[in-house]
C-alpha cells in the first residue's frame, strides 16, 4: 500500500467538478514519474526482443520474454485506476494478473522474480525508494514478490487450481500491506488489514473474474511455447 500518495489530483479535480470518473481513472499515467516509464519501456524492449529471438531450445529464454511483458502489462494496468483510497493504494484494472498468470504457467519460482521487478516499478511509480529499505521490501518487493503464489495452480487441477491461487497471492499481498502499516505507519492492526482489504478485496474479485474469460488459455498459450 502507498500511503504517501494521496492522490492530490483526483481529489482536487473532484472538488472542482472538473475531471470525469474516466479522467480520474487514467489520472495515474501523468504522476508516474519519467524514470519509471524508462524502466518500464527497458521491461518491455527486452521482453520483445527475448521472445523475438528465442529459436529451438532456448526455453529459458521464452519464459524470461513472458515475463517481462507480464510485468509491463501488469503496470500499464496498474496506471488504471477504477476507485483510489484516500490514503494510497486503488482498485485498478486486474493489474495483478498479468503476473500471476505468468506465475501459473511457469512456476513459483519465475513467478517470484517477476513479481519482484513488478515491485520494483511500483515503488519507483510511488515514489518511495526514498523512504527506506523497510518500507520498501514490506510495502513492494515481498508483496509483489508473493503474487508468485499463483504458480501453485501448476499443482493443481487445470480446471480449478487458478482461482484459488490468485486468492492465495492476493491474500499474502494483503497480510504484508497490513505488516507494514502496523510496523512503519503506526495503524492498529485490524485497521490496517480492513484498509487494504478494502481495495484488494475488490481487486482480487476483478481478476478472478477476467481470469474465467482468460486464464486457461493464456497459460495453455505460455507453457505450450
Amino acid at each position: 500500500m502507498n500511503w504517501l500518495v494521496v492522490g492530490a489530483l483526483a481529489e482536487d479535480a473532484a472538488g472542482a467538478g472538473e475531471m470525469t470518473w474516466l479522467q480520474g481513472a487514467v489520472a495515474k499515467f501523468t504522476e508516474t514519474p519519467p524514470e519509471a516509464w524508462i524502466v518500464f519501456g527497458v521491461i518491455l524492449l527486452a521482453g520483445i526482443l527475448l521472445l523475438a529471438g528465442s529459436r529451438g531450445g532456448r526455453r529459458n529464454a521464452r519464459i524470461a520474454g513472458y515475463g517481462l511483458v507480464a510485468i509491463a502489462l501488469s503496470f500499464v494496468l496498474s496506471c488504471i485506476t477504477l476507485y483510489r483510497m484516500p490514503d494510497g493504494g486503488s482498485v485498478t484494472a486486474a493489474s495483478m494478473l498479468p503476473v500471476m498468470l505468468f506465475a501459473a504457467a511457469c512456476g513459483v519460482g519465475p513467478g517470484f522474480l517477476a513479481g519482484l521487478l513488478y515491485g520494483v516499478l511500483q515503488a519507483m511509480q510511488g515514489g518511495i525508494l526514498a523512504i527506506g529499505a523497510g518500507p520498501l521490501v514490506l510495502d513492494y518487493l515481498l508483496p509483489f514478490g508473493l503474487l508468485c503464489l499463483a504458480g501453485l495452480a501448476k499443482e493443481l487441477p487445470e480446471s480449478w487450481g487458478i482461482y484459488p491461487s490468485i486468492v492465495a497471492a492476493a491474500l499474502a499481498r494483503i497480510l504484508c500491506h497490513t505488516m507494514a502499516g502496523v510496523q512503519f505507519w503506526e495503524t492498529a492492526t485490524m485497521a490496517s488489514f480492513e484498509y487494504n482489504i478494502t481495495y484488494l478485496g475488490p481487486d482480487t474479485v476483478i481478476c478472478i473474474l477476467l481470469a474465467f474469460l482468460i486464464a486457461k488459455p493464456v497459460i495453455r498459450f505460455i507453457r505450450q511455447r
